[in-house]
């Protein structure tokens, strides 16, 4: 008869963490490449190639929007959060990193298509859906280390989630609003989904033959 078999713990860093860091390293880079690119040879002018609110035409910004920033200080802000938070993501695993990232990105991305105002550039929104994902992901999941992990994370990154507010000038609350609201999607998404493929715990196959 086999012995029981004990569910995984959920993991709050990525199984091979030089791996994820070296990825989201090289992720990082992409947006800097990007920044330069924009500045030197366009002086800028791919900003425009965000999302333009309620325009056929701004649905292509939600793909590219993430990528672009409105200038070096944009980008060095987003920079240090993108890299932590992308990080811990990928604990759940290249795919999951994936599947929540493109929920942040396009749900995120359409609703602020639908309510934004003013071309909006910039990966803050799916930080922020990042962001929520791992705070709410430990509760969804009814995991003691992901919980303690999202406390830690609201000490560090918590007074951010003001700028899911209008009240900034120049700023799109939209995109940090959605961003956030996809990420909690996202998080619920994911638990329910481990839940399901989780083996009942004390439940083993049954043996074949004598």
């Amino acid at each position: 008869m086999s012995a029981p078999t004990v569910p995984a713990k959920p993991r709050i860093i990525p199984a091979h963490p030089a791996r994820a860091a070296v990825g989201m390293v090289l992720f990082l880079a992409l947006l800097w490449a990007i920044e330069a690119v924009d500045q030197f040879v366009f002086r800028g002018a791919l900003d425009y190639d965000g999302i333009a609110p309620r325009q056929v035409e701004g649905l292509t910004g939600i793909l590219w929007a993430p990528l672009l920033h409105a200038g070096w200080a944009h980008l060095i802000a987003n920079s240090l959060p993108f890299l932590v938070l992308g990080f811990l993501v990928l604990a759940g695993g290249l795919g999951q990193f994936i599947a929540v990232t493109a929920l942040v990105w396009l749900l995120g991305g359409f609703l602020t298509w639908l309510t934004g105002f003013g071309v909006t550039v910039g990966a803050s929104g799916v930080i922020f859906g990042w962001l929520a994902f791992l705070l709410f992901r430990g509760f969804f999941a009814r995991s003691g280390r992901q919980i303690a992990l999202a406390v830690v994370l609201f000490l560090l990154y918590g007074g951010v989630l003001w700028g899911v507010l209008p009240g900034t000038p120049g700023v799109s609350w939209q995109a940090h609003l959605f961003g956030a609201l996809a990420g909690i999607l996202a998080a619920r998404l994911v638990a329910s989904a481990d839940r399901r493929s989780r083996p009942s715990a004390g439940v083993s196959p049954s043996p074949i033959g004598p």
